[in-house]
């Protein structure tokens, strides 16, 4: 029996186990591409995970040898002119900013390579564990259109000179780069990448789920203030964990030397 063709395939994958959802973008011949097509797919199924308290935590694979080349310049060139184009990038940084609003931690599994808007869907997701050949690359700058919006995400998560670096150059880091610049957290050999993230996504998924939620919230949201601010904000989100019944039960279980609730 022949392989079903790809386009009659799901572009996004989806598959829940234990509480953990891998979504994985499913166009391996066209490098993942973020054409319009694939950020519906991937907004759609953000949207139906965000509702379900089943689910704990979110991991964002790749078909094939790379995991997203970013954008498709030929459906680009075919939208012709500015309003078109800038669109599609509304449409972009919708499903960016969903990763970030929901309430589940996302995981970037990346097994090859991230360019551009695919390196900026590394850098939006909260966590990522990467092959230690997979290569990072912000190369617009080289063909004439500078990766503005990449650089928000990349510029959220590595430090100022960093993220220029890696935008006016438009040379691409090796994962071990990436990972002394802040862009990754784990870089571990081709065959450990599954159980790797894995373990990572379970570490996760045990702890209360309403807390990791509230905790993720208010993070990326201290993360605009001054200071003051932030800790305004960020004595909010703690006084509301715990006096939460998640950290009621947290709180006795320390004090009385049990474990954590849920773990055994």
């Amino acid at each position: 029996m022949s392989a079903q063709p790809q386009e009659q395939q799901p572009i996004v994958s989806r598959q829940d186990r234990d509480g953990i959802a891998t979504l994985t973008m499913n166009r391996p011949l066209q490098m993942n591409l973020l054409t319009g097509a694939m950020l519906a797919a991937l907004q759609d199924s953000l949207d139906e995970i965000s509702g379900n308290h089943d689910i704990r935590v979110v991991i964002l694979a790749a078909a094939g040898k790379g995991f997203c080349a970013g954008h498709d310049l030929k459906e680009i060139r075919a939208l012709g002119d500015q309003a078109k184009i800038a669109g599609l990038f509304v449409q972009c940084s919708r499903m960016m900013m969903a990763i970030q609003n929901l309430p589940q931690p996302v995981i970037a599994k990346v097994q090859g390579a991230a360019a551009a808007a695919g390196c900026q869907l590394v850098a939006q997701c909260d966590l990522a564990v990467a092959v230690e050949t997979a290569k990072f690359v912000t190369s617009g700058v080289t063909w004439g259109f500078f990766c503005s919006t990449p650089g928000v995400a990349i510029g959220r998560n590595l430090q100022r000179k960093h993220a220029m670096e890696m935008l006016l150059t438009g040379d691409p880091i090796s994962a071990q780069r990436a990972l002394e610049w802040g862009l990754v957290n784990r870089v571990v050999a081709a065959d450990a990448l599954d159980a790797e993230t894995l373990s990572l996504a379970r570490t996760i998924a045990a702890k209360p789920p309403a807390t990791v939620a509230a905790g993720k919230r208010g993070f990326y949201r201290q993360m605009d203030m001054d200071l003051p601010r932030a800790y305004a904000l960020a004595g909010e989100v703690i006084a509301s964990s715990f006096a939460h019944e998640e950290g009621r039960e947290g709180m006795a279980a320390f004090i009385d030397k049990r474990p954590p609730p849920g773990k055994k």
